[in-house]
């Protein structure tokens, strides 16, 4: 039979078998890639599942190191109280190896960091921590009372190898200065602070301030660098013909100073620059005893009254008597625990005076009705510093929670928070109400528009602060700032950068014109005198000192204190300063021109 498809391809049954062969194709590819893609996610999964295992085992083994160092930590200041209460000197060098970094060996200064609060306590006791300012546990004080816990400086300069007898010990005993040839001798090292240890984190470089405490005075034993030691008052050895003084006041010996260059009296002395011509006179108006460390000093704008701030209460006291006028302290809080008022100020007009505290708390008190007029909260950590603006309505706060915030007292309210990196330690607003300065744990000092929150300085750099900044101050002009800080130097910086920057284009054209370098540790407070020609500074080396801000040279050195200088003031009004301390005392003195 004829077929009219014959010679023309397949026939439709061939065609789907064709098909259905190539569909099969399709699928065994399909099925041999999805058990593919399966295998791999199970590879995946297998790796996931083994990456987090090592996690989990780095983040045990991270907590056991963060715990073993804890302990560690734990133990060796342990062993330094042991040490410091058996008389020892923790500072000294290592039998049979280098002598330690003062900075690294010695409980190290507190970074505030992401942690909890507490400033002041690393200060003031600096026990090698972790993260935040929270102070050590307390612990049992074998000589005294409680006491500032900062790090204690190295030993002090050597005794003279010849030279009167020893004397009978005076009543005062300061430290930093030769001890057998007059009688003065070192205290010991001090303890850490009380106050909880308040949820110490990982990434700090040590706690915060704490608060100083008083033990006897013991003498440091013979230093053997005393052979090298020149003696004031006598020719230079020729092998040292570029021995000076210069500002190092504590390398003198008091005993062979000549009385124009001295001033003794019976619990205090000063020595004045044999280097330079001498031009001011001290003297000791009061001495106002407190139960607890004196954080800080802070005059009325009138020169007639002085606040103090210490544990629980801020206290203001008449300038001319010495009298005691009222104490301040908010009864509603708690009774148990350490309350320490980090700083005070009064308003312009007197009226009020703000004090901030570790409980995060700003309190404006009406002075005259001894009542709370404001109280500002919003800081996460406490509070270490304030300045009230001369417009007498705006306040300025810097805390441990790495923000600087501006209040307003009418409008009772938060008006500008200003954000850094690291702990804000001291605050101050310029003479003109425009700008506001902050100094950090950075190691910077910054300068803010006071309205428009611009950066307009930013101070740092090679000229600039080593290690911490703990206290800034505008000068009368209000065109420079003087700073202190933990690499015991004082700075004075011109603000010559142009005022109205941006925040993305923030000029930095300030410049550090005089480094002050004299103190033997950490400087912890700053202030220039109202007619701008005296720069002030205090200590942990528990010296106030007076430079000439024209030659950086210092004009005397003041050691009327047993522990370290915490805070200086000096009058608005002229002629008089005061010094708060963590030997429990504040004072008030006088200085004039002399003779």
């Amino acid at each position: 039979m004829y077929n009219p498809h014959r010679g023309l391809g397949p026939t439709p049954g061939g065609a789907n078998a064709r098909l259905n062969e190539l569909l099969d194709g399709i699928r065994a590819e399909f099925e041999n890639q999805a058990r593919a893609s399966s295998d791999y996610e199970h590879s995946m999964a297998q790796q996931i599942n083994e990456m987090q295992m090592v996690r989990e085992k780095v983040y045990a083994m991270e907590q056991t190191h963060l715990a073993l160092k804890q302990k560690y930590d734990e133990e060796i200041s342990r062993l330094h109280r042991e040490l410091e209460s058996r008389g020892g000197n923790p500072g000294a060098p290592r039998i049979g190896g280098p002598p330690q970094n003062p900075a690294t060996s010695q409980q190290a200064p507190p970074s505030i960091g992401l942690g909890p609060s507490n400033l002041f306590g690393g200060i003031m006791a600096g026990s090698n921590g972790t993260p935040g300012l929270a102070p050590p546990p307390p612990q049992p004080d074998q000589h005294g009372p409680p006491q500032h816990g900062m790090p204690q400086p190295p030993p002090p300069p050597p005794p003279p190898l010849q030279g009167p007898p020893p004397q009978q010990q005076p009543p005062f005993q300061p430290g930093g200065y030769p001890g057998p040839a007059n009688g003065y001798s070192q205290p010991p090292q001090s303890s850490s602070s009380p106050g909880p240890n308040k949820n110490r984190g990982v990434l700090n470089r040590g706690p915060g301030p704490a608060t100083p405490q008083l033990n006897q005075p013991i003498p440091y034993p013979p230093d053997p660098r005393a052979a090298a030691s020149p003696q004031v008052g006598h020719p230079v050895p020729n092998q040292h013909p570029q021995f000076r003084v210069g500002n190092a006041l504590a390398e003198l010996d008091l005993e062979r100073l000549p009385g124009h260059q001295k001033k003794v009296e019976n619990d205090w002395f000063a020595i004045f620059n044999p280097e330079v011509p001498r031009v001011l006179d001290v003297d000791l108006v009061h001495t106002l005893q407190h139960e607890s460390v004196v954080c800080c000093v802070r005059f009325s704008h009138d020169g007639k009254y002085v606040a103090t701030g210490c544990n629980r209460s801020a206290q203001i006291f008449d300038v001319v008597t010495g009298q005691k006028i009222c104490i301040l302290q908010d009864e509603s809080v708690d009774a148990v625990g350490d309350l320490y008022i980090r700083s005070v100020c009064f308003s312009p007009d007197g009226r009020y005076l703000a004090t901030g505290a570790e409980d995060k708390l700003i309190r404006v008190w009406d002075i005259a009705s001894r009542s709370i007029r404001n109280t500002f909260a919003g800081h996460e950590q406490d509070i270490y510093s304030l300045d009230f603006a001369r417009d007498g309505r705006t306040i300025a706060s810097g805390s441990g929670d790495r923000t600087v915030r501006l209040w307003d007292i009418d409008a009772g309210q938060n008006v500008l928070t200003l954000s850094i990196e690291d702990g804000v330690t001291t605050v101050a607003i310029s003479p003109d109400t425009k700008y506001v300065a902050a100094g950090s744990l950075d190691k910077s000092v910054r300068v803010w528009d006071a309205t428009s929150g611009y950066l307009v300085e930013r101070l740092e750099g090679p000229d600039g602060h080593k290690d911490s900044v703990y206290s800034v101050a505008f000068a009368p002009n209000g065109k420079d700032l003087v700073s202190g800080s933990l690499d015991k130097t004082i700075k004075m910086w011109e603000l010559v950068a142009p005022r109205g920057g941006h925040p993305n284009n923030a000029p930095k054209g300030g410049r550090c014109i005089k480094t002050f370098e004299g103190h033997k540790d950490f400087v912890l407070s700053v202030a220039l005198t109202p007619d701008g020609n005296w720069v002030l500074s205090g200590s942990k080396d528990r010296g106030v000192q007076f430079w000439d801000p024209r030659t950086g040279n210092t004009q005397l050195m003041l050691q009327g204190h047993k522990n370290s200088v915490i805070s200086v003031a000096p009058s608005p009004s002229g002629g008089s300063f005061a010094t708060g301390s963590g030997d429990m005392r504040a004072r008030i003195w006088s200085y004039k021109p002399y003779p």
